[in-house]
């Protein structure tokens, strides 16, 4: 059974940048979607960012384009979510999850990105914003 394993959470002031690890073991990142979600007390889950397995194609919630990045390394089961000009709004905890995708089309589809879709999660890290 996939388990992932996040890390480099922590406490960030604004502007600053933090680099989320997601770590994976007991199978392979390979052919699955690999998601970020934040979750902010008292708000519900969003994804954050979402990279394919299949052809790199990635996804950003509007709030985070151009400032978070998310790479994958299937070579070491690895991925990553850089997160640079850090808000204070972003203060949550973040998860990672995967799901299969050997179409390569989950990312393609209209139907946006549900956190129900991922079936793999970690136990996720807190980042904090603040001055």
């Amino acid at each position: 059974q996939l388990q992932l394993v996040e890390s480099g959470g922590g406490l960030a002031q604004p502007g600053g940048s933090l680099t989320l690890s997601c770590a994976a073991s007991g199978g392979t990142l390979d052919y699955k979607v690999i998601g970020w979600f934040r979750q902010a007390p008292g708000k519900d889950r969003e994804a954050v960012s979402c990279i394919s397995g299949s052809d790199g194609r990635t996804y950003y919630a509007d709030t985070v384009k151009g400032r978070f990045t998310i790479t994958r390394t299937n070579t070491v089961n690895t991925a990553f979510l850089q997160m640079n000009n850090l808000k204070p709004e972003d203060t949550a905890v973040y998860y990672c999850a995967a799901r299969s995708d050997y179409s390569g089309t989950y990312l393609r589809s209209n139907r946006g990105i549900k956190s129900t879709d991922f079936g793999s999660w970690g136990q996720g890290t807190q980042v904090t914003v603040s001055s």
